[in-house]
């Protein structure tokens, strides 16, 4: 018996969401639906810019990855998370979140720079823009890496945003060489349709050979494959990985479990905010498959989780939600 169910890796962002008009994304010049790196300046111009805006979540603890980590750990996972932040106020914050929400984090002392945030732009029709400056976060490297603790865990989790940092790609690399070495399996999300076309050949080096499950929507999925079909994507999918999740919005999600391919139904509701859905419907399901659940009923599981966090503001959901979705699928 392994110590944790999931080690997680990836981007450390302090994220702060924002309720704008399609215009407002017009004005600014924000690509819509997609995750733009930006620098400070850009950050800071874009919030200026935006400032009469009412913000409708506090800053939390971000990043593809820590989300899928705290929602695991907020469902009674046991989890790790290995991302880099700066030794200021911001990264206080994030470790001290990342803690409260029983994750554990290595312990390598914080240096000094700027913790990386996230700007977060919610349109009325609930997608989210992402305009990120990864700070510090872009230095993530081997020195973030906890070997004993990968081997400690039934899967190493991934996010494809780490392949922009040569550093942070050599260590999604380390961990699944590692991973590989301790019979702990190998997760890794696409993350954003826009890493996977411009950078396919690194994405494929933190692969290896085969992961065991890969996580993605129908647009990163197409990308991956470079077709619009998407039958011929699942196939290029499957030769690259044992296991596939495409999830397609309210539409539910395709699932592969390396016998079977199935469908399984999205749960209607008023969607207010995408954001984090993705990352969460892969925590539900990760969670779902380390606590003895199978690959429908953890898509299942997975669907109901993503539908309620799409249907508030935030990629979180309060303690008790968490609880109340675990006893209706009792």
């Amino acid at each position: 018996m392994k110590k944790y169910h999931v080690y997680g890796m990836g981007a450390a962002l302090v994220d702060t969401e924002i309720e704008v008009s399609d215009a407002d994304l017009r004005s600014c010049g924000v690509d819509k639906g997609l995750m733009t790196l930006v620098d400070e300046s850009r950050q800071a111009e874009l919030l200026h810019h935006l400032e009469s805006h009412l913000v409708y979540s506090k800053r939390a603890s971000g990043g593809s990855a820590g989300n899928t980590i705290i929602a695991i750990s907020s469902f009674g996972g046991h989890t790790f998370f290995s991302g880099k932040v700066a030794d200021d106020d911001n990264g206080n914050f994030y470790m001290g979140d990342m803690d409260a929400a029983g994750v554990a984090t290595v312990s390598t002392p914080a240096e000094k720079g700027i913790t990386g945030k996230c700007l977060i732009l919610i349109t009325p029709d609930a997608e989210r823009s992402m305009n990120t400056f990864l700070g510090i976060s872009e230095t993530l490297s081997e020195r973030e890496l906890d070997e004993q603790a990968i081997a400690d865990s039934e899967y190493l989790y991934v996010e494809s945003y780490l392949v922009t940092s040569d550093s942070g790609r050599a260590a999604a690399i380390a961990a699944r060489k590692t991973a590989e070495a301790n019979g702990t399996k190998i997760a890794i999300s696409f993350s954003d349709p826009g890493i996977i076309t411009h950078f396919t050949d690194g994405v494929k080096a933190m692969m290896g050979s085969k992961v065991d499950l890969v996580f993605c929507n129908q647009d990163e999925a197409l990308s991956f494959a470079s077709t619009d079909d998407l039958d011929t994507a699942i196939k290029k999918i499957k030769q690259a990985s044992h296991e596939v999740v495409i999830t397609l919005g309210a539409k539910g999600a395709i699932i592969f479990d390396g016998n079977q391919q199935f469908s399984v139904a999205g749960v209607a509701v008023d969607a207010v905010d995408t954001n984090g859905a993705g990352d969460m419907f892969a925590g539900a399901f990760l969670y779902g498959l380390t606590h003895g659940m199978s690959h429908q009923e953890a898509g299942n599981f997975a669907s109901a989780a993503a539908a309620k966090v799409v249907s508030q503001f935030g990629p979180r959901l309060a303690a008790h939600e968490y609880q109340a979705i675990i006893a209706a699928f009792n």
